[in-house]
């Protein structure tokens, strides 16, 4: 366990944010501020909430999800990395990576003029080191303001270059997936992953009735969610990513996950700023790349 008070002590910021246990069990840093409010698990330095003040959920969290050592919950924005997906090489691997199943360390926090700046490290041990053989440090920036800012950054210190895949996994709050669509990839080349690794290309805005699981490759612009239902638009903004992924399990696959809930597959839509796909990104000896991300509501 995390010695809560310690952190409160140190970095804790008075009405401001706080280290405590939520609801469904993990240990998070809450940020309550003027623009709104979030959660950042420590676990993972996973965020899994973000609420703009007088609005609903922007990221979220599944009514279901409950924490497990070792285990992302079901929702928000997971760190994959080093790799996203299956591992290339060997599918025993871990999904997604390691860094989003292992505890990180609160670096510092600080306000800042965009807001709440909590700033989240991880090294590889010699346990990760044993499934990925390179030497790295990886922090994650969350700022909390009018906007929600992630920025993920790999530093390489060891003496070889190093290669990655990753995303910043971020389930999106919606509100009913069948008044929803992403706009901003039309005419973008994707890979289905439902049907067998297909390549395809988007035609007008993303729309979901059924299974979705698609790698858009050479799409560096922002993307837009359009939510019909809750009467705003989710805009994504980002640096460092070439690919996008959009997933949403629909129902049977949800079903089957188990922490999703009834109808959680109608209530969310992934829209994930990735390095996948050939987006690998190869990152020289004491070198350091940033992966970023930020999004911001508007009403329809």
């Amino acid at each position: 366990m995390t010695d809560l008070a310690s952190l409160n002590e140190r970095f804790g910021i008075d009405g401001e944010l706080i280290f405590a246990v939520g609801h469904h069990g993990a240990e998070v840093a809450h940020v309550t501020n003027a623009w709104g409010s979030a959660e950042i698990a420590l676990q993972g330095a996973q965020v899994l909430t973000w609420a703009p003040a007088g609005q609903p959920a922007v990221v979220w969290l599944s009514p279901a999800a409950r924490f497990a050592a070792g285990k992302s919950l079901r929702g928000g924005a997971p760190v994959c990395w080093p790799w996203f997906g299956p591992h290339p090489d060997d599918p025993v691997k871990p999904g997604h990576g390691f860094a989003r199943n292992l505890d990180w360390q609160v670096v510092s926090a600080e306000r800042v003029n965009e807001g709440t700046r909590v700033v989240l490290g991880f090294t590889p041990g010699a346990a990760q080191q044993a499934l990925w053989p390179y030497q790295a440090a990886l922090e994650l920036a969350v700022t909390v303001g009018e906007a929600l800012r992630l920025e993920l950054t790999t530093r390489n210190t060891g003496t070889i270059p190093l290669s990655i895949t990753q995303a910043l996994h971020t389930y999106f709050h919606v509100g009913d997936i069948a008044s929803a669509r992403v706009e901003g990839l039309d005419g973008c080349e994707y890979v289905d992953k439902v049907e067998g690794g297909a390549h395809k290309r988007q035609s007008g805005a993303v729309t979901i009735d059924g299974e979705v699981d698609r790698v858009y490759l050479g799409c560096p612009g922002e993307a837009v969610i359009v939510d019909d239902a809750l009467r705003r638009r989710i805009r994504i903004g980002k640096g460092g990513s070439r690919s996008y992924v959009v997933w949403n399990p629909w129902a049977e696959k949800g079903a089957k996950f188990g922490d999703m809930g009834n109808d959680g597959y109608r209530r969310m839509l992934c829209v994930e700023t990735t390095n996948a796909g050939d987006d690998v990104v190869t990152i020289a000896s004491g070198k350091s790349f940033t992966l970023a991300t930020e999004y911001g509501v508007e009403s329809l």
